[in-house]
């Protein structure tokens, strides 16, 4: 046996002890014999082993989307579910942190335990990886590369829930002594700055784009490190970790202050500068915001093109704009059924299509109107009527169903709301209906009740009125009662709208204001062109009651952040972005409402009903970190609230 991987090997049998005492508050530590570490030697014997190691490592990857495990789903207030009774939700989780049950006890969809985990055995694997004998150099620096990256995404996904944070560079040695082993959080902004170096070893390493696409596709490249180099120094200038003084009292017990009390501009010239280094790479690579390309068996009107353009940007795997997707979370049947209304006369009796997924109607209105504005600044749309009612005519024959009558607030919307949107009376394009020169052949949704996609039970929706169409390719499609085809894909983690719209919020938070304002609107005005809008300027001027908005830092700030909020809507963005804005009180303020949904009739239907009254405070924007976990290591301090 090779004599270091035999030291290694007794280290990691200790180090997992120590895990255990420190972070995962093991009762019988003494007894625990971690899992493979008997076989260490082989796992690094040879190539093919080491490899399966390597995947171990991306195994931790959180799954993204899913609402049983991503707290970015059910955890907020963009997306609601069917509640059985006050006590059971349908296995997402989410549910309970969005209603205010997170808890120091036992804390809703924390990753903690798991996140360390990942970190320990990304450090066996870097600390074993050089004995490989059959390793070529240039693929073991690959592998060392994703393994760095992986280790720093896993300390960023543990920052955003948690603020400050123990830092796992190497794992402990096998003479730790006890304080040692009780390790204490480090500042928030010594994590950002590890997890920047962690990024910036790496990526020299990484290939800049995945080549064998058909292999490989999942796993981390250049374009993907430079764009998660740009999110994390975004989030690090952000208000939440920038001169926060909310968290002022949090300190170790030695008197370390763990967030910085004074607002550090550089911090968003350091974003800027990221942000134009992933945008320049991703670009050259060929990176472009998705276009649907058309198809040669049907001619199809623009309307129809530039929704396609939009509902595949999200659930078209591997599009022009996917810059990294996450293969450990794939979208199937878990959200797609449940995001998706009956629609097809021919199954009305169908158990499938659930519609368990609602948004409630504060996130239908945050759609701009058709002049790309909001609906509450638009100077000819009438916002105090948007629950009257209205029939659809042949003018909106594509988004609305021809004489069915829905409300105002349906009509005269962005393209981004009809494609992204299920609504009552609303035409849902695809799922085997595609001549949209025939608009009266092509489904519509019908939630009222008694109608297809009405309430059907206790456990199938709708919810609010409204589903995540987002979520659901137009090629799905339902064959009988009990089969629906579909096209999975894994979930986006980042886009190359997401990256457009991060910089351009950082351009207008630097400190060169009046430069960046132009270079700051060009981005934006990216993402809107996409979207069938005209520039924000040319929207502004034009239709909004505050003309002047754009104009000023802080209008521009609020522009940037709706966009982002359309744009990145139902994709686990809003939950962390509100945060980091420190606007979730005021955002979680409005209730989640929706519409009656057990009447016949429109003008009973269209009655907005109080689903529920969410609460958040100060506390809530960190998670607590479990009480038995600061019983064993008492240097680790509670984050404030809990």
């Amino acid at each position: 046996m090779n004599k270091n991987i035999k030291l290694n090997k007794q280290r990691i049998g200790w180090v997992f002890i120590l895990f255990c005492m420190v972070f995962l508050s093991c009762s019988d530590y003494l007894d625990v014999v971690p899992e493979g570490v008997s076989k260490l030697e082989n796992a690094f014997s040879m190539r093919a082993q080491a490899k399966k190691y390597l995947y171990t490592c991306y195994s931790y990857l959180p799954r993204h989307g899913h609402p049983s495990f991503d707290p970015a789903i059910m955890g907020g207030d963009e997306i609601w579910t069917v509640d059985r009774n006050q006590f059971t939700y349908i296995g997402y989780d989410g549910v309970f942190l969005a209603k205010g049950q997170q808890n120091s006890t036992n804390p809703l969809l924390g990753s903690w335990d798991q996140m360390y985990k990942a970190l320990r055995d990304c450090n066996i694997f870097l600390e074993n990886i050089a004995s490989v004998p059959d390793l070529q150099p240039q693929e073991r620096d690959r592998w060392i590369g994703e393994v760095k990256f992986l280790k720093a995404y896993y300390h960023f996904y543990l920052v955003q829930m948690y603020g400050a944070i123990p830092l796992v560079k190497e794992n402990l040695p096998i003479d730790a002594n006890q304080e040692q082993v009780r390790v204490a959080r480090d500042p928030v902004d010594s994590c950002f700055s590890y997890i920047v170096k962690l990024i910036d070893e790496a990526v020299p390493m990484l290939e800049p784009v995945i080549i064998n696409r058909q292999a490989e596709l999942g796993r981390i490249d250049r374009a993907i490190a430079l764009s998660l180099k740009a999110k994390i120094l975004v989030t690090a200038a952000s208000p939440l970790y920038n001169g926060n003084i909310d968290q002022a009292t949090l300190r170790n017990l030695d008197g370390t202050q763990l967030f910085n009390q004074t607002m550090m501009p550089e911090k968003w010239d350091a974003a800027v500068k990221a942000c134009n280094e992933a945008i320049e790479l991703c670009e050259r690579l060929g990176f472009k915001l998705y276009t649907y390309p058309g198809n040669p068996q049907y001619q199809l009107t623009d309307t129809i093109k530039t929704q396609l353009s939009l509902r595949n940007a999200f659930n078209e795997k591997w599009n022009s704009e996917i810059i990294w997707a996450n293969t450990q979370s794939m979208m199937t049947d878990w959200s797609i059924l449940n995001a998706y209304p009956r629609l097809d006369p021919a199954y009305s009796g169908s158990p499938i299509p659930k519609q368990t997924y609602g948004l409630p109607i504060k996130i239908a209105e945050l759609f701009y109107s058709d002049n790309g504005v909001p609906i509450t600044e638009d100077k000819t749309w009438n916002y105090n009527n948007r629950f009257h009612l209205r029939v659809g005519d042949t003018p909106e024959q594509l988004y609305i169903k021809e004489g069915e009558t829905t409300v105002e607030l349906h009509f005269n919307r962005e393209p981004r709301f009809y494609a992204w949107v299920g609504f009552d009376c609303g035409i849902w394009y695809g799922q085997g209906r595609l001549d949209d020169h025939n608009s009266g052949s092509l489904f519509y949704v019908a939630n009222k009740q008694g109608q297809l996609a009405g309430v059907s039970g206790i456990d199938a929706g709708p919810v609010t009125g409204y589903s995540p169409k987002k979520y659901v390719h137009f090629e799905n499609i339902q064959i009988n009662n009990s089969e629906y085809t579909k096209k999975t894909f894994p979930w986006p983690v980042i886009r190359l709208s997401d990256l457009y719209l991060l910089y351009a919020e950082a351009l207008n938070e630097a400190a060169d204001i009046e430069t960046n304002r132009v270079e700051s609107l060009s981005y934006v005005d990216k993402v809107r062109e996409r979207a069938g809008l005209n520039t924000v300027e040319s929207s502004w001027n034009s239709f909004s009651s505050a003309p002047d908005k754009y104009k000023t830092q802080s209008g521009l700030r609020r522009i940037i952040q709706q966009e982002r909020m359309i744009e990145l809507a139902f994709e686990g963005q809003r939950f962390w972005d509100i945060r980091r804005w420190k606007t979730a009180i005021d955002m979680y303020r409005s209730t989640i409402d929706g519409w009656d949904l057990r009447q016949m009739q429109p003008e009973y239907f269209y009655r907005p009903k109080v689903l529920f009254k969410q609460e958040f405070g100060l506390k809530d924007y960190f998670w607590p970190i479990k009480n038995n976990d600061i019983t064993v290591n008492n240097n680790l301090v509670q984050n404030i609230g809990w």
